[in-house]
């Protein structure tokens, strides 16, 4: 009996025993994820006289967040602290995160930073940081005229 060879049919072999290699050492994600910083996500948002930048930090009080600003970047830090519990049965998995964090997020305009109006609510963080004069100026419209030729 005469068999055709087959090229593809070898690669969908090696990928298979590629993908079984991969399934055999995978190392368990909280193995992975236990050395990862978690930073809090932020939002910014750029208008003409501000740039206003919200961050995500559910879980944390506002006295356990440091928040530094300068002109040229917006310094967080801070602690979401575990909840101690006893149980004497029963198994727990969880996916939060605690521990230390920090994020430094870079602005894209030089901002007045003594004028930094902070809200935190709901685990938001919402901060207005005014621009500069000097920033707000930057940008200027000119008027084209045509010639009534």
């Amino acid at each position: 009996m005469l068999i055709r060879y087959n090229p593809w049919q070898e690669i969908n072999t090696l990928q298979r025993q590629i993908n079984r290699l991969f399934e055999d050492t995978r190392v368990p994600n909280k193995l992975l994820e236990r050395d990862l910083i978690k930073v809090p996500a932020a939002e910014l948002q750029e208008t003409e006289d501000a740039i206003h930048l919200k961050l995500e930090l559910p879980g944390i009080e506002a006295k356990d967040l440091d928040v530094k600003v300068t002109e040229n970047a917006v310094y967080v830090s801070g602690e979401r602290k575990s909840e101690n519990k006893t149980e004497d049965k029963g198994y727990t998995r969880t996916e939060f995160h605690y521990g230390k964090f920090q994020r430094v997020i870079p602005l894209p305009a030089k901002i007045q930073n003594t004028d930094v109006k902070a809200e935190y609510k709901d685990g938001i963080l919402n901060l207005s940081l005014p621009k500069t004069q000097a920033e707000k100026n930057k940008v200027v419209k000119v008027n084209l005229e045509q010639d009534a030729a």
